[in-house]
């Protein structure tokens, strides 16, 4: 954690603008969280396709007034360059930093409706790609994903090996990867990648076809309703808590130029299977006063899943400084005060 704190000192002796896609999404809203906090300027632009009003208003409670006085919003869309092109500038002048979170994630969406993944996850990624590399932005640290290994089936996952991917939505997040690179050969504008693995926290939406199983089995416990499992529960996982992703978010950010042109892991280096996930909420909740009448409903195999995901996050640690503050049941348990709040 040296570093982090070293870099959050540095911006709030020094702070930046900020464009964060995807603001008012999971993972972008406690972006947002975190850098108005820093005092930092942040443009957040958002079509609120997957992402909530909610989620923003719930920042601005959480900041003071002065911090979201930093904060500008624009409705729009990653697939029009022109919204692109308009969120790179605070007050007219352009942004630092980019932190380009807006996609469609879920490998079933994908599958359900693969020409809808790929307008935003590609045509978007490189809408917003281009528009930066004109714009020449200090940085531009994008979303990848651990989907990216497909059916590559070495444990743990190191950034180098990768194998064929299982679904639409892999496919557009590793052409990004390719996009990126291209775009370094050719432009000289370098960027960074993250892969995530499984991102668990607070403003993670559980409703819908579509939710993170996280919040999904979290409100299911909470509600004694119907929970199910694909698979026999023995698929594994690396869930890494939001506030380790936030950090290598703002590390890549912040990197120097010999750290880009890179993917780089982020998650905690282990891993977790389903029946052992379901038994760390059980047992958070226990020790919140609630107990747990649910019991899990085992069903098929999802189609598009890998059977076990875990990273090798070496890479980052080395390169970026990155050290994961939080293992899964230390995530689970600071993140259960909020879905007691929002679930209940």
């Amino acid at each position: 954690m040296i570093r982090y704190e070293e870099i959050k000192k540095k911006l709030l002796d020094f702070p930046k603008t900020w464009l964060v896609t995807g603001a008012a999404g999971f993972i972008g809203s406690n972006l947002l969280e975190t850098l108005l906090h820093l005092n930092q300027k942040v443009v957040g632009l958002d079509n609120f396709a997957t992402g909530h009003q909610h989620n923003l208003d719930e920042v601005k409670g959480l900041v003071s007034s002065e911090q979201w006085s930093n904060f500008r919003f624009i409705k729009g869309d990653i697939r029009n360059s022109s919204d692109c092109e308009k969120a790179l500038l605070f007050d007219g002048k352009e942004v630092d930093y980019v932190l380009h979170q807006a996609a469609l994630g879920s490998v079933p969406r994908s599958i359900a409706d693969p020409i809808l993944t790929n307008s935003a996850n590609i045509t978007g990624f490189l809408n917003m790609l281009t528009a930066s590399k004109e714009a020449r932005v200090s940085s531009f640290t994008y979303a990848a994903s651990s989907s990216t290994y497909g059916d590559h089936p070495a444990l743990p996952k190191e950034e180098e090996n990768i194998g064929n991917p299982l679904s639409p939505y892999a496919v557009t997040k590793y052409v990004n990867e390719l996009y990126a690179g291209v775009f370094a050969k050719t432009y000289n504008f370098k960027t960074i990648g993250l892969r995530y693995f499984n991102v668990f926290g607070k403003r993670q939406d559980p409703n819908g076809a579509y939710a993170a199983v996280i919040p999904k089995w979290t409100s299911s416990m909470i509600n004694n309703e119907e929970l199910f499992i694909n698979g026999d529960g023995e698929t594994s996982r690396d869930f890494c808590f939001i506030e380790n992703t936030v950090q290598m978010n703002i590390l890549a950010a912040t990197a120097s130029d010999d750290c880009k042109d890179e993917v780089y892991n982020v998650a905690v280096g282990d891993r977790t299977t389903l029946n052992e996930l379901f038994d760390t909420i059980k047992k958070t909740l226990l020790s919140n006063d609630i107990a747990v009448e649910t019991k899990p409903t085992y069903h098929d195999f999802r189609v598009g899943d890998v059977r076990h995901s875990q990273a090798d996050i070496t890479k980052a640690k080395n390169a970026l400084g990155y050290v994961p503050e939080f293992v899964i049941s230390q995530g689970i348990d600071k993140a259960m005060p909020w879905y007691l709040t929002f679930f209940k």
